[in-house]
């Protein structure tokens, strides 16, 4: 609830529903995932989001708001989890079947210790997912320090480290190189391009980034009003 320039932003309502609403329904509709749990922190700002969750019978974990690395990984284990599937909570818009996708790659092969598509941006930004052991995590939370800045964005040690962990970025396929086409939600000029998503599709939680994507480019006037946000994550992609 506290973002920096958006606070707020995921109890935030389109038709009723805020997006986290929305989120847990597209995950709701995975085939790999086995449990969802919401990490939040312990801020009462973000009691309301514990009460959310309380009415969608869903888990949710609160930690510490600047040690991302470690809210992470008590949430995973708060469940007995061996294998973590995040989503962030400003990618309400996350296509089901790039989950489950990201998931059956990491299962694919035992030597990997982390899948995801943030490596190098290539899919719309907002459908990042990443899936990781928690063995991985929990190495990562021995190795770097309480207080080191890397703590507050959860994977980033394993994602910087190669010479320790086996890592895999899924490029994203021709129907879906879009890294033009902003779908998370940081600012409120954000808010408005998901939410004209959202009512466009209204009743349907199922819609796929194929269909994003073709309602998108025939009313081009939505993505124009946030391309030009400056976006912080991009200093810890490879592009």
């Amino acid at each position: 609830m506290g973002s920096g320039r958006f606070p707020g932003k995921v109890m935030r309502k389109v038709n009723g529903r805020p997006l986290l609403g929305f989120l847990i329904d597209r995950l709701r509709l995975c085939k790999t995932i086995d449990e969802i749990v919401i990490a939040t922190s312990a801020g009462h700002d973000n009691d309301v989001i514990e009460s959310f969750c309380s009415g969608e019978k869903i888990r949710c974990f609160r930690g510490s708001e600047d040690d991302v690395l470690g809210r992470t990984l008590g949430a995973l284990e708060s469940v007995s989890a061996v294998i973590g599937v995040e989503v962030f909570g400003d990618c309400p818009l996350i296509d089901p079947t790039i989950v489950d996708d990201a998931v059956r790659l990491f299962l694919s092969d035992p030597e990997y210790d982390f899948v995801g598509n943030d490596l190098k941006t290539t899919f719309p930004p907002g459908m990042e997912v990443e899936v990781f052991s928690v063995a991985a995590l929990s190495k990562s939370d021995r190795l770097v320090s309480i207080g080191d800045p890397v703590r507050e964005h959860g994977t980033l040690f394993i994602r910087q480290s190669p010479e320790i962990y086996r890592l895999k970025n899924i490029e994203a396929p021709a129907n879906h190189f879009r890294p033009d086409m902003e779908l998370e939600v940081d600012t409120v000029e954000d808010f408005a391009v998901v939410a004209s998503v959202i009512e466009h599709f209204a009743g349907r939680v199922d819609f796929s980034l194929d269909e994003i994507i073709l309602f998108l480019d025939a009313h081009p006037q939505i993505t124009e009003t946030n391309r030009h946000i400056q976006r912080r994550w991009r200093e810890y992609r490879l592009d």
